[in-house]
């Protein structure tokens, strides 16, 4: 028997535990400056398989897939824009390993770096890039594409669009928002979370909300306006351990796992579903936010 899909676990009024940070751990097993990510699929498959077994160790209920930048716009950088299909496909396959029959797999697609307002890209090449992807994750045994750290309306829309005309795959879209002078919170490209919420929707999308850019504490804000605008859709927020602070030249993220975890009920009573982590969070985070859902 399949498992159920993610939305309609959330429509049974359970409360999610999604993953944390990919990029943290593949700099601490060696990842270097200038090497692509993805391509550890291929040739480090043991390492990567390593960092989704741990979160799904520390209670995770769905783990993403080491493809953010598994577009061919952004393999091309590395020469390997040839290999989207089987990166992707690889990608998606471990995380499968490490979710199991009972886990969901959340695979990860995020911007392609390219523009429409600029003009250095049409439509149906960016549509195409996320199809490639899309069908190939789901090849490699995804459960839904995680469309994350997103900033334009009009490439978030082609992203979902794409996997939804193209594979079975449940969509969650998210977005990265800062903190502006007046209080409110907008994308790079102006975008606020109600603004993003009524586009992805509209375009299919199964599950949105927000990532990265923001610690635990912020996404409160950032979630009780996605839900006033969207009030049955489910939420997913991914956030960061804190703000970051450069300490000897290095961002660190300075929230602890408790900390992290103490917004929790805050979160929660502002709409969020599903609930992990970004930048800086580790298998300790996720585990403290577990923990604290189920005192609740």
């Amino acid at each position: 028997m399949s498992k159920m899909r993610i939305t309609e676990a959330v429509k049974n009024n359970k409360i999610l535990v999604s993953d944390g940070a990919w990029g943290t751990f593949l700099h601490k097993k060696g990842l270097h400056a200038g090497e692509c990510p993805e391509n550890w699929c291929i040739n480090r498959p043991d390492d990567v398989l390593e960092i989704a077994e741990s979160y799904i160790n520390a209670g995770s209920d769905m783990i993403e897939t080491n493809s953010f930048g598994g577009t061919a716009f952004k393999l091309e950088h590395y020469g390997l824009a040839d290999k989207v299909s089987e990166i992707n496909k690889a990608a998606a396959s471990i995380s499968s390993r490490a979710a199991g029959k009972e886990k969901w797999v959340i695979a990860s697609i995020g911007p392609t770096g390219k523009m429409l307002v600029m003009g250095d890209v049409t439509e149906k090449e960016l549509y195409n890039n996320f199809k490639d992807q899309a069908i190939a994750l789901e090849e490699g045994g995804a459960d839904a594409v995680c469309i994350e750290t997103m900033s334009a309306i009009d490439e978030a829309v082609l992203a979902i669009k794409a996997a939804k005309e193209n594979t079975k795959l449940e969509v969650i879209s998210t977005f990265t928002y800062e903190k502006i002078s007046e209080g409110e919170y907008r994308t790079m490209m102006g975008v606020s979370p109600a603004e993003a919420a009524k586009a992805c929707i509209e375009a299919g999308a199964d599950i949105i909300g927000t990532n990265c850019g923001n610690g635990m504490e912020r996404m409160i804000d950032i979630v009780k306006e996605l839900r006033s605008v969207a009030p049955d859709i489910p939420i997913l927020v991914h956030a960061n351990a804190g703000l970051p602070k450069i300490v000897d030249g290095k961002d660190v993220f300075p929230d602890t796992p408790e900390q992290m975890a103490s917004f929790v009920p805050g979160i929660i009573a502002a709409g969020a579903n599903i609930i992990g982590g970004c930048c800086g969070t580790t298998p300790e985070h996720i585990r403290a936010i577990k923990e604290k859902i189920g005192t609740l």
